[in-house]
Order: structure tokens, then C-alpha cells, then sequence
């Protein structure tokens, strides 16, 4: 019988309406009066809440060590891990969880739903279902199938720190723009072997500690000096993450550049990543990057934001000098970029 831990944090997935029609948490200890399918999966389930629970839009890198301590305390105990999280943020959480969580042999799944688990049309059951059987999974050898921090939602498996939130109404919620599904359930789970990241045979590492000295620099046509200067010049930045359009290109007005110049000067990190959705940044590719090469900006390779920003604050975390940083950033750490 497989053993699996479930986390709840918060979110949609944990809501029923009480008797005056209010949507209210309910008690995860009690979660198989909810799912009663639960029974007949042949797996033993416990449950550990938040206290408070959470809305995913009030989850910081204190709740990320939270739940890197939970699962540090259980890790030899259970079989694999299951994460129930709001959807807003799960993408935040799954790639700072990917970096924090070393040398995994064991599945961390996060899921959760659009509509509460007490609706009639509820996506809740579904996800929730189904990411336990993926935490489950074994191979012909009795090893994990999946050894890394996933989200599953909708029917597909996504490497967590490839995901990113795309739709507000419809169930379909995730995309992994530039990388393939790690599984998709139909009538069986179908599992994209030559993607999953294999099982680390090394010991299991969890890194609780995060610093976040980053802010975030998204150009646009008209952008002003004024815009600019108060991003470089606030207080506490060590490392600026840039979005360009397109594959990295920036404006080149001698004063944006001249901007950057003084904050790469002061020796601020720039990272930069595209504002689209898909591909990747190449740095010097155009001509209105080329300036950004000659004064030092990192190139995020095809990194999300959501990637991007949750490593730099696990590297800073890692006590390791700007130079150091700089390096790791164009290192594929966790799958999450495309060497």
C-alpha cells in the first residue's frame, strides 16, 4: 500500500458552502466525506493543514519553507508528496519548491482546482484524484516514476518550474510554453518518460533559506528615465530581472542604456527573459540587444518568470557572490531552462 502526505495549503480546491450557502474550508482530515472515491484507491493518505490555511495570493517565502520543512520531516515516511494550493500562485511555489528541494527521488505534486470541491461541475475531484495516482506511480522496479516537483492540472503534467497560470476561467489553467507535458491522463496515465528528470541516487537536500533582493524591470514602449531610475535605485537591489521584448531586444536611447550601465556599474546582477509567452532570450541576436552583451546582462535562456525569480532568490539564499549567481543562472539546475 502506498503511502502519500497531503499538504493543504488553501485555495479553491478545499472550499464547500456551509448551510447558508457561504463557501468555507473544510476540514482535509475529514477529506474522504468530500471524495469518497478516495476509498478506493488502494493507498494510505494523511493529511497535514496550514494553520491558517491560505489564499494563494498570500503565500511568501516563509509559507515555501513551511512546506519544505513538512516535507524534510517526512521525506523517509511517505511514498510521494501532494500539495493542494490555489491556482493563482502554484506556479511561484512549484518552481521555488524545484530549486529548494535537492536530489529528489520521490514525486511532489501540486494541484488544485477552478471551482470548489463542493460544486456539482467541481475540476476538484479530477485533479485531485489523479495527482495522488501520479504520486504513487511506480515503475517495474518499484522506483517512483516521477522524481520531481510537477503540477498537475486538467489532464497533463507539467515540470513546476516550466509552468505558468494562462487562464482565469476555463479549467485548462497551465501551459508549459516551452517544454513538453511530463504525462497525460485519458483512459491511462501516459507518462513522457524521456522528458521526467531521472531519480537522483545522491541524498536528499532541502535549502530553507531565501533571500529576495530582485526587482523587476518591464519595458515598454514610452517608458519613462524617471520609471527606470526608481527600479535601479531602490533600495536593497542587488539583481534586476529585465523583461525584453521578443527575443531580448530593449530600446537603445543612449539614456536607457546609460541606465543600465550604471546599474550593472554598481554591481547589480541583470537577468534577462522574454515578455513572450514562448521562446527564448539570445542576447546580441539584434542589433537592439547587442548593447546589453557588452555590458554584462545574463541571458535567461528560455526561463519563465515565474523560474526566474524564485531561483535568484534560492541562489542568493546560497551565499555565493554576484559572479557566482551570474553563472548558475545560465546553468540548468532543475530542468527548468533549455541549455
Amino acid at each position: 500500500m502506498q503511502k502519500l502526505l497531503v499538504i493543504y495549503t488553501g485555495g479553491t480546491i478545499g472550499m464547500v458552502q456551509d448551510h447558508k450557502g457561504m463557501l468555507v474550508p473544510f476540514d482535509f482530515n475529514n477529506i474522504t466525506e468530500n471524495v469518497p472515491e478516495l476509498t478506493r484507491l488502494n493507498y494510505k493518505l494523511e493529511v497535514i493543514s496550514f494553520d491558517p490555511i491560505l489564499d494563494s495570493s498570500n503565500i511568501n517565502m516563509n509559507s515555501w519553507i513551511q512546506m519544505v520543512n513538512i516535507i524534510e520531516e517526512n521525506y523517509l515516511n511517505y511514498d510521494g508528496f501532494v500539495i493542494l494550493h490555489g491556482s493563482d500562485t502554484m506556479a511561484y511555489t512549484a518552481s521555488a519548491l524545484s530549486f529548494m528541494l535537492e536530489n529528489l527521488s520521490k514525486p511532489v505534486i501540486l494541484t488544485g482546482s477552478q471551482l470548489p470541491i463542493g460544486e456539482i461541475r467541481t475540476d476538484a475531484k479530477e485533479n485531485l484524484i489523479t495527482a495522488l495516482e501520479i504520486a504513487a506511480a511506480k515503475d517495474e522496479n518499484g522506483q517512483s516514476i516521477v522524481n520531481e516537483v510537477c503540477i498537475y492540472f486538467d489532464y497533463q503534467l507539467f515540470r513546476g518550474n516550466r509552468a505558468k497560470k494562462v487562464e482565469a476561467n476555463k479549467f485548462e489553467a497551465f501551459r508549459s510554453p516551452n517544454f513538453p507535458v511530463l504525462a497525460e491522463a485519458g483512459v491511462h496515465i501516459n507518462f513522457n518518460s524521456e522528458v521526467l528528470l531521472p531519480r537522483s541516487e545522491s541524498s536528499f537536500i532541502a535549502h530553507k533559506t531565501l533571500q529576495n533582493p530582485v526587482s523587476l524591470l518591464k519595458i515598454f514602449p514610452g517608458i519613462s528615465p524617471a520609471y527606470v531610475n526608481a527600479v535601479i535605485h531602490a533600495a536593497g537591489v542587488k539583481a534586476i530581472i529585465l523583461e525584453g521584448f521578443g527575443a531580448g531586444n530593449t530600446c537603445t536611447d543612449s539614456w536607457f542604456v546609460d541606465c543600465l550601465q550604471a546599474a550593472v556599474s554598481k554591481g547589480i546582477l541583470i537577468l534577462e527573459i522574454t515578455q513572450c509567452i514562448g521562446g527564448n532570450v539570445e542576447i546580441g541576436r539584434y542589433e537592439t540587444s547587442k548593447h546589453l552583451a557588452k555590458m554584462g546582462v545574463v541571458g535567461g535562456l528560455d526561463l519563465t518568470f515565474e523560474a526566474a525569480i524564485t531561483k535568484l532568490m534560492f541562489l542568493f539564499g546560497q551565499d555565493l557572490t554576484i559572479a557566482e549567481i551570474a553563472n548558475q543562472l545560465t546553468q540548468n539546475l532543475r530542468g527548468e531552462i533549455t541549455a
